[in-house]
């Protein structure tokens, strides 16, 4: 009989301590320590997969090979037929890649993972169920028109049989709905744990390496947004994609987090609809199209998303407060960036904000943290504050200093081509970025070296 041990894992960075202690030594975080029962036969972690290279799970001997050995060809990747994916993951998913997606509950992760089947026509998907069964995934199928002939169904959690199955049927593609379902017999953790999150990973990354197909992990998040488990999972994937959006609307967003293959700068976008997710290729036009015109507080302004250029409206409410410390509510923006931009504004432009209540919102549901954003947020909170509407047609791009100066941002050619391609007559950028940059034909360009010139042209 297997002799068991009780010991303390950390669920941030899973950290083992023999005793329950405050803060973790590893991590510094605090509370975190949940206690856990391991056996023997869990602290050897005898792997009961197949061993790499073999069916019969004996072995066999592995050489090192030289780099021109190694066979590189175009099928290295797989193309899922979903542009705003591919994209995400670097033009395709790299075969023997272990993926992992993970997002709030109802954003559309396992309805994005159920309709690759539809996209990828003739390749073989194993789709393992471990929170639904098969009828409530054949539903889900069935209304996404994937067709029934290489798209197979599994009901399981337990690894041993999740790995057989792929010996058996050897699919090109192999998803796990979800990770936090999955356990290993050998360790008598529930699943969900930070032991049995960590090694059935494990287990499944080696699958995942021994028959060189792609492995996409659908994974649950925390309260604040971020992977559920260990902090250890996000190192042992090869790549991390986080889908973002509100379930009540229908535009949701794809980022790469951690990708060894590709960009982490790439940004897909997609609608919900009754038919499952569909793809937005031309993001610009869908989160400017229900933008008002001659209302104060609104300004647009260009974000680089990788390599593609979105054009977003910045909306800015200034009112009276009336509680003894103002509030600064953000959406989609920093809301310590704004604070910081809000105390320029108010220094060197004089504007009195420390009686006002500020409130922003990045309109579409996107979030944007890049710094060329700034002046279009102060834009948006100097004309709500005056009351002043911006030009419709007019689109603000640059960095704000603490000195009022505007900075100069990266690829601005880029950006003033969609602003031109989206029917945009004036752009108000920092000057310090114009000296060698061409400027499109029909494209005003105001070339601006202060906030105060900058509020001057949109706001006269």
């Amino acid at each position: 009989m297997a002799k068991s041990k009780t010991v303390y894992v950390c669920q941030n960075c899973g950290n083992t301590v023999p005793r329950w202690q405050g803060q973790c030594p590893s991590c510094g975080e605090w509370n975190t320590f949940a206690e856990e029962v391991q056996s023997s036969e869990a602290r050897a972690r005898a792997a009961r997969v197949p061993a790499m290279g073999s069916r019969s799970g004996r072995g066999s001997v592995r050489t090192p090979k030289r780099l021109d050995e190694i066979e590189i060809t175009d099928e290295s990747r797989l193309m899922t037929g979903v542009g705003e994916l591919d994209r995400v993951l670097g033009n395709g998913i790299m075969r023997g890649s272990l993926i992992l997606i993970a997002g709030d509950p109802g954003i559309g992760k396992s309805t994005l993972m159920t309709s690759l089947g539809r996209h990828l026509g003739d390749k073989k998907v194993l789709y393992v169920t471990g929170e639904e069964s098969l009828r409530q995934v054949k539903l889900r199928a069935e209304r996404l028109g994937v067709p029934s002939d290489n798209f197979l169904l599994l009901a399981e959690t337990d690894v041993e049989e999740i790995a057989a199955a792929s010996h058996e049927v050897r699919p090109d593609l192999l998803i796990v709905d979800s990770i936090q379902t999955v356990f290993r017999s050998d360790i008598e953790s529930a699943p969900g744990s930070v032991s049995q999150v960590r090694e059935s990973t494990a287990s499944l990354l080696h699958l995942t390496k021994t028959l060189e197909h792609p492995t996409f992990l659908v994974g649950h998040v925390t309260k604040t947004g971020n992977v559920a488990g260990p902090r250890v999972l996000e190192h042992m994937v090869d790549t991390v994609l986080q889908f973002e959006g509100d379930r009540h609307h229908a535009y949701r967003i794809l980022r790469a987090v951690k990708n060894r293959f590709g960009s982490t700068n790439e940004m897909g976008v997609f609608e919900m609809h009754a038919d499952g997710l569909h793809e937005v290729t031309n993001p610009s036009e869908i989160f400017l199209s229900e933008r008002s015109y001659g209302i104060s507080g609104s300004a647009i302004t260009c974000t680089l998303e990788g390599t593609r250029p979105v054009l977003v409206e910045v909306q800015a409410l200034v009112t009276p407060t009336s509680y003894p410390s103002p509030q600064r509510t953000a959406a989609g923006f920093d809301g310590k960036r704004l604070s910081l931009l809000l105390a320029v504004l108010e220094k060197r432009q004089g504007m009195k904000l420390s009686t006002q209540d500020v409130f922003l919102n990045v309109a579409g549901g996107i979030r944007v943290d890049e710094p060329a954003v700034d002046l279009g947020v102060l834009v948006s909170v100097a004309s709500s504050f005056e009351d002043i509407p911006t030009d419709s047609q007019t689109i603000c791009i640059g960095e704000v200093g603490l000195g009022g100066e505007l900075r100069s941002v990266s690829q601005i050619e880029r950006r003033l081509t969609e602003a031109k391609r989206m029917g945009f007559t004036q752009a108000v950028v920092p000057a310090s970025g114009m000296r060698k940059a061409e400027v499109p034909k029909g494209l005003k360009v105001h070339a601006v070296k202060t906030l105060g010139e900058a509020l001057k042209v949109v706001l006269g």
